[in-house]
């Protein structure tokens, strides 16, 4: 069925709609033109990146900008951008799927990847005039220039719109002069152009520029020195300060008091991909400890027949394997909504910039599981090592130091924990997201007499799916009963959205592993699946121990009497189990195939 006929998901009702498995986009759906990207991507990784890895790490800027050239030559920096401007044109999948596997070598290829092609290249495609596509985007898609994103200040970091950045206009009319600092700015030390956020006059709301930028003529912009960082080594990462800047009026990019929704959009963006830069950096931490347990001997034993290290290799797994049903599920949805949109009559432009916004949920979603998820994943990877995981002649110590800033750009884990909720309840308020008539089917199902009839659970995934859609009752009962106490002034209840939010991230992050396994049971047999069978059920049994103790903390946080009391056996009801699984079995299931394929093989 084309896409424009799908009745495709709004961003956030995955919540209150059913999704069927034959819906969702799984890597197993790769087209052959996206797996031949893949092995190309993956060839370029291993040759120019992992080969040098020491080189990174011992700050060698000239490399990064190197292998940058060398990625937009084959054109990993264009797969993005429309073909008219010398890109590869490619869809949000393929996009996502180059930055996932280009991204394990190194965060600081990585960091340098995703800032030129998500921040520094994507607001003059989506946002830029014609005039502005044509003189820079091609310059930039083949690596000719590189571009930076400078939007933080030393006073404004989350609170993105409060930058004292200013831009004055000439008395001629032609030009705005740009004075003003910007800190951890990535690509800093080779960019050749950069997207400046700075304030006119005394507007409620920021203007982005685009500035260029030649060393040999520096138009009043000087650099800091390189920043001395925990991970990312061979990122450049500098100050940026403007004195009197000079930039031409035709530069300014979308119009006066845009920027904040600018950096908001290009953001959105910014955090599925980094999801996505996060999972083969999974995969691989995965891959190089079980090679060392299978190699590493104690006791006359290998050490990954312990039952502790296997425990270990599941875990890490599965937390990989979600990740990636979760992202590329939400790649496809973007990718058909922008397709829909273009065949309704939008410019590409206009379809990717609606596409995305429609998905900034499970953008935020993503960008805190993955994140989060990664660094766990690296750190379990330095124990399996012992001693050797804490040295610097292992790999284990730079994925783990370079995991740590995926919780911090884009958007910090918090902020994007209570955007996901507020976007949420945003969405509800407009009516694109029907959570009011769903919630109260939830209070007046609190108020009746529970059924003790066990349902009918032979079929596979019978009760795990039941237990999401209790799992989504347990968000709408919470968040429902937040909303109705505290009204617009939840926002102001900062622990109540992060608790509501780490419900709805297990939500989507296990039903999306359970979807993507019960599509391919039906495609490749129960017996071939067996393992990712396992993992979507240890998944989901880690979800619902979290979303209990989310729902209890956030109940007796914000209800009391009769209320809390109904609303604490809701809880108890919607996150009970009939069959427990054993989650023993589950991990030896899944860790004895990490063992056996001596690699994340999923």
């Amino acid at each position: 069925m084309a896409d424009t006929e799908k009745d495709i998901l709004r961003g956030g009702q995955f919540l209150v709609k059913e999704t069927k498995c034959e819906d969702v986009f799984t890597p197993e759906d790769f087209s052959e033109e996206q797996k031949m990207m893949k092995d190309a991507v993956m060839e370029f990784n291993e040759r120019e990146i992992i080969a040098h890895r020491a080189r990174f790490e011992a700050k060698d800027y000239a490399l990064t900008e190197e292998v940058m050239r060398k990625a937009g030559e084959l054109g990993f920096l264009g797969v993005a951008v429309p073909e008219e401007y010398a890109g590869l044109g490619m869809g949000f999948v393929s996009t996502l799927l180059t930055c996932d596997y280009i991204s394990s070598g190194t965060g600081s290829f990585s960091t340098a990847f995703g800032a030129h092609t998500g921040i520094g290249t994507m607001p003059i495609t989506l946002y830029g005039t014609e005039e502005q596509k044509k003189k820079y985007v091609p310059k930039l898609a083949t690596g000719e220039w590189f571009g930076a994103y400078c939007l933080t200040e030393p006073g404004a970091g989350s609170d993105a719109n409060s930058g004292k950045t200013t831009a004055t206009l000439s008395e001629d009319g032609k030009s705005y002069k740009i004075n003003g600092q910007k800190m951890w700015i990535s690509n800093a030390g080779f960019c050749s152009l950069m997207i400046v956020f700075a304030r006119i006059e005394n507007d409620k709301n920021i203007t982005g520029f685009i500035v260029e930028y030649n060393p040999e003529n520096s138009n009043g912009i000087t650099l800091g020195e390189e920043e001395h960082k925990l991970g990312i080594r061979a990122s450049s990462t500098r100050q940026v300060f403007f004195s009197e800047t000079v930039v031409p009026v035709e530069n300014m990019l979308a119009g006066r008091g845009e920027g904040f929704k600018i950096a908001m959009n290009a953001l959105n963006v910014g955090r599925i991909k980094l999801a996505g830069a996060c999972l083969d950096s999974q995969r691989r931490i995965l891959t190089t400890a079980v090679t060392y347990a299978n190699e590493r001997k104690q006791f006359n034993t290998a050490i990954s027949e312990f039952g502790a290290i296997k425990v270990k290799l599941a875990e890490m797994a599965t937390s990989a394997y979600a990740g990636e049903s979760a992202t590329y599920r939400a790649a496809k949805n973007i990718e058909d909504r922008i397709n829909m949109r273009v065949a309704g009559g939008n410019t590409h432009q206009e379809a990717e910039l609606k596409g995305v916004e429609e998905y900034a949920i499970e953008c935020s979603i993503l960008k805190v599981a993955v994140s989060e998820d990664v660094q766990n994943c690296a750190d379990e990877g330095i124990q399996i090592f012992g001693g050797m995981g804490f040295s610097e002649e292992t790999p284990m110590e730079a994925a783990w130091r370079d995991a740590r800033i995926a919780r911090i750009y884009e958007g910090t884990n918090e902020i994007n924990r209570m955007l996901s909720v507020g976007m949420l309840v945003k969405k509800a308020m407009k009516g694109h997201v029907d959570l009011l008539g769903p919630a109260q089917k939830v209070q007046e199902e609190l108020m009746g007499i529970p059924s003790f009839e066990t349902p009918d659970y032979s079929e596979l995934f019978s009760e795990e799916k039941q237990m999401i859609q209790k799992l989504k009752k347990t968000f709408l009962m919470v968040a429902g009963g937040a909303v109705q106490k505290y009204g617009p002034q939840l926002e102001d209840h900062q622990q109540l959205l992060i608790a509501a939010a780490d419900i709805l991230i297990e939500i989507y992050m296990a039903e999306s592993a359970i979807l993507r396994t019960e599509k391919n049971v039906k495609r490749f047999g129960e017996k071939e699946q067996s393992a990712q069978i396992a993992m979507a059920k240890l998944y989901l049994y880690h979800a619902v121990d979290i979303v209990e103790e989310k729902g209890k903390e956030s109940i007796i946080s914000f209800a009391e009497g009769d209320e809390q009391r109904m609303m604490l056996m809701g809880l108890k009801r919607f996150t009970k189990y009939a069959n427990y699984p054993d989650i023993v079995d589950l991990r030896n299931e899944i860790a004895e195939k990490v063992k056996a394929e001596g690699k994340y093989s999923f």
